[in-house]
């Protein structure tokens, strides 16, 4: 025998309750506790009418997405590759634009989002050789008052002296924002040695970031390509010709705070992955919140990896980029 609707069962007194407590709610903009006052009636039995009114048909509610907004694109991604969120950002001939110029068109966006989002994480971890970040943090206004107490650096400096100036300026400059502490790693990103590495890991340079890595609330990080960007191959000699062959000849297709993987996402123990002084690979996919920015068609397959081997748990990243990456099979 079939169920009674719930329209069917429902009384014309209850019908008419319903619609009532839906029209104070939707159409006059009163709260719950005022409607339960005026009507002499529980809170609770208000939040029960107005599900009920959803299930007989009385409101009906829509989501009008606003032009330049990808919601549906956004959230198969989301499903697809089990991330919190993606955030899709139109930028017009994104072929034609320059790394550099992408980092731009896409920094605005950023910046809205870090200063939206920053507050509410206490300890926030940052790869400091991102140029997509820096562009988004030159942008930033201060955030609002949140829990952040402090920014810490996740790579050393890498290859020239010169280079760590641009390796401390992201952290600096979001402590600044955020009205925290700056936690700087004052030593090179990559050694030469392993027994230069084992010194510095003793450093106390080093040791006030190293110590903050298992106790990260989030992590802001770019992802690399192979080949490596125009600004850490002018940052000196960091990868030598062995390294670049070695990385490829390991099938490394992208990176995340210097820790490279494959096509699958899979993570790269190379020689030269021993000699990076940052942020472990175990350690980054521990930390529960990992923001990734990147997008344009070169640095594709390191996107692509890094969510598949879940290395980002947020993405932010441009429309043509976002497509292929739903397309693909």
């Amino acid at each position: 025998m079939a169920r009674p609707s719930l329209r069917s069962s429902a009384t014309p007194d209850q019908i008419r309750l319903t619609t009532r407590v839906a029209s104070l709610y939707y159409e006059h903009g009163h709260g719950q506790v005022q409607i339960a006052e005026q009507l002499g009636i529980t809170q609770t039995r208000v939040s029960r009418l107005l599900k009920q009114a959803e299930q007989l048909g009385i409101v009906k509610i829509t989501v009008h997405v606003p032009a330049g907004v990808h919601a549906g694109l956004e959230q198969a991604l989301e499903q697809r590759y089990g991330l919190d969120e993606v955030i899709v950002v139109e930028v017009p001939d994104v072929e034609s634009l320059s790394n550099e110029q992408l980092n731009q068109v896409l920094a605005t966006p950023v910046a809205a989002y870090l200063e939206l989002m920053l507050p509410g994480f206490r300890s926030v971890g940052v790869s400091s050789w991102s140029s997509a970040l820096l562009a988004a943090v030159n942008q930033m206004r201060p955030c609002s008052p949140g829990e952040t107490q402090r920014i810490v650096q996740v790579v050393g400096g890498l290859g020239m002296a010169s280079a760590q100036v641009f390796a401390t300026r992201l952290t600096e400059r979001l402590a600044e924002l955020t009205r925290s502490e700056a936690v700087f790693m004052l030593a090179p990103g990559v050694i030469g040695t392993l027994e230069a590495k084992a010194a510095m890991l003793t450093d106390p340079a080093c040791r006030q970031a190293l110590e903050r890595f298992d106790d990260l609330s989030a992590l802001l990080m770019g992802v690399g390509a192979i080949p490596p960007s125009r600004m850490l191959r002018e940052s000196g000699n960091v990868f030598s010709d062995q390294d670049l062959a070695d990385l490829q000849a390991a099938g490394a297709v992208g990176d995340v705070c210097m820790r490279f993987y494959d096509a699958q996402g899979k993570h790269l123990a190379t020689p030269f992955d021993e000699r990076v002084l940052g942020i472990g690979a175990d350690q980054i996919l521990r930390t529960r919140r990992r923001i990734g920015v990147a997008g344009g068609p070169r640095k594709f397959e390191g996107i692509r990896g890094a969510l598949r081997g879940r290395w980002v748990t947020t993405l932010i990243t441009d429309l043509a980029t976002a497509e292929r990456l739903e397309a693909e099979p």
